[in-house]
């Protein structure tokens, strides 16, 4: 039993395997049992907990977690008092930033936020909804749902403010989107005394480094080659580096070694490029970690 643990939120539900994967590709392996709230991870210094992300921040907040992952909009949402360690910009469909959108039905004659003055809105997020409103000037009925929420207009509703990551689901419920709420990323966030604590300062921007680390790699990948001294500058300026290329000198005095990190998606253009400029032995090799 380690002297000291890290008590660390884990979000349930959708977030849940996409914020296990990305520790998993940290180097941490977080297991989840049936049933169980408390997950297993192969570090004896951090303690985990499943929590649902809208209540996250208030648990970090009090103290009763030291830190967490969740989303910006509940630390909005629920108003707490946390520090934010880092953005992680990761979701459960794709690595682009979820929207909470304003939405009405398509034959709806409400066409602006104006239009809403006195009118019936239904979403989860009833705090950013109502300061929403409140930013337009209208005051409406804004009511919590407990679920389907695309469902609820027109009967229900005349309106929702809804969270999306594709629109797929609006769509297929018949919904147009007038404006934008907010939107939102994971954030990795401690409570403020914690953070304080110099051993879980440090744990805690350790994970974050990792974290982090694997996110920034996503869509890259490795090139090294050999190049004859006559032909560097022309591979160098060929060469999308993340940074300045490594050059390295071999044992042949009139050749040297290249290493870059380039984006996955010029290599398949970029290879032969850099074998027309004179580049031999050219090997392509993922790249699970980049630390700045």
């Amino acid at each position: 039993m380690a002297d000291r643990v890290l008590r660390l939120g884990i979000p349930a539900g959708s977030l849940q395997e996409s914020t296990a994967a990305l520790f998993s590709r940290a180097g941490y392996n977080i297991k989840f049992a049936s049933r169980s709230y408390f997950p297993t991870v192969d570090d004896p210094e951090i303690e985990c907990m499943l929590i649902r992300a809208q209540e996250m921040a208030r648990y970090v907040e009090n103290g009763i977690l030291d830190a967490g992952i969740t989303g910006y909009d509940w630390v909005l949402e629920t108003n707490a008092d946390v520090h934010e360690v880092c953005e992680l910009v990761f979701s459960k469909v794709s690595r682009r930033p979820v929207r909470w959108v304003l939405c009405v039905p398509e034959d709806s004659p409400i066409r602006t936020v104006q239009d809403l003055q006195g009118k019936r809105i239904a979403t989860e997020a009833v705090g950013l909804t109502t300061r929403f409103l409140a930013k337009h000037g209208v005051t409406a009925q804004v009511e919590f749902s407990w679920g389907a929420t695309e469902v609820k207009p027109p009967r229900l509703a005349d309106a929702i403010v809804e969270v999306t990551e594709t629109g797929s689901s609006l769509r297929a419920n018949n919904l147009r989107i007038m404006d934008e709420v907010l939107q939102s990323t994971t954030r990795f966030v401690a409570n403020r005394q914690a953070y304080q604590d110099t051993w879980l300062k440090n744990k805690i921007d350790n994970i974050a480094l990792m974290l982090q680390s694997c996110l920034e790699a996503e869509g890259k990948v490795g090139l090294m080659m050999n190049v004859h001294r006559d032909q560097l500058e022309s591979v160098v300026k060929i060469l999308p580096a993340l940074q300045t290329p490594t050059v390295s000198h071999l044992s042949d005095p009139d050749w040297v070694a290249v290493n870059t990190i380039v984006d996955e998606n010029v290599v398949r253009t970029t290879i032969p490029q850099l074998k027309q400029a004179g580049a031999r032995g050219i090997v392509e090799y993922p790249i699970s970690k980049i630390i700045d």
